[in-house]
């Protein structure tokens, strides 16, 4: 089976990253910069937004990093990243949660944009304190989003707890960063982290000056 994962380092594409490093399955990468190739036309015959992560997977293109990984839970079973069908209702629950409300109250918080009283009810989040809090309870009853097995919930989820405490964005608490020290043990994590890592290092790198001839 043809797997193929279009990234940037520097992205969310690392949520993508982790998640295949979970799985365990070969995957050829496709790194692509911000200022040309992700905003060319083959790209955007993949994905028309221009925006990574995207994979194809025997020919089928899936977007957006929730929905990527709960199609590579489904499709590699093997990998145990899934509960069982009927066992699903946190897995669900929480992952889109983070889609969803933690996403857009993350980014507004980081844009500056705090929400009145009245544009709170529009707002899927609320306020971004209710989002945290709600966020926070999920972790308080179970070691992981969907129970006591780490799944592809907590790739997701925990992806924003990572970035969110890493950049100032989300307060750190004992409970949050317990959270992010178990997920982020995980030989998983710490593969696709040095992967990307090495390849920022790389592109920062100075050129080597050409070879002289003569």
């Amino acid at each position: 089976m043809a797997l193929t994962l279009y990234t940037n380092p520097a992205s969310r594409g690392r949520i993508v990253r982790w998640m295949l490093e979970e799985v365990g399955v070969p995957y050829e990468t496709v790194v692509l910069d911000y200022a040309s190739s992700m905003k060319d036309a083959p790209y955007r015959a993949i994905n028309p937004m221009g925006k990574v992560p995207a994979i194809v997977h025997d020919g089928h293109v899936v977007t957006e990093c929730a929905a990527i990984c709960a199609y590579l839970a489904d499709a590699f079973p093997e990998a145990s990243l899934a509960p069982a069908l009927t066992e699903r209702a946190d897995y669900y629950r929480w992952m889109f949660f983070a889609a969803g409300p933690i996403e857009h109250a993350v980014t507004n918080k980081s844009l500056g944009t705090i929400p009145n009283e009245q544009q709170q009810r529009m707002a899927g989040y609320g306020t971004f304190d209710l989002a945290m809090d709600t966020l926070a309870k999920a972790i308080t009853i179970n070691p992981y989003f969907a129970g006591d097995r780490f799944s592809a919930a907590d790739v997701y989820a925990g992806s924003q707890l990572i970035w969110g405490l890493q950049f100032g964005l989300i307060s750190a608490n004992p409970l949050f960063t317990a959270y992010v020290e178990r997920v982020t043990d995980r030989p998983g994590y710490k593969r696709a982290a040095q992967i990307d890592d090495a390849l920022i290092a790389a592109a920062a790198a100075p050129a080597a000056p050409a070879a002289v001839v003569g």
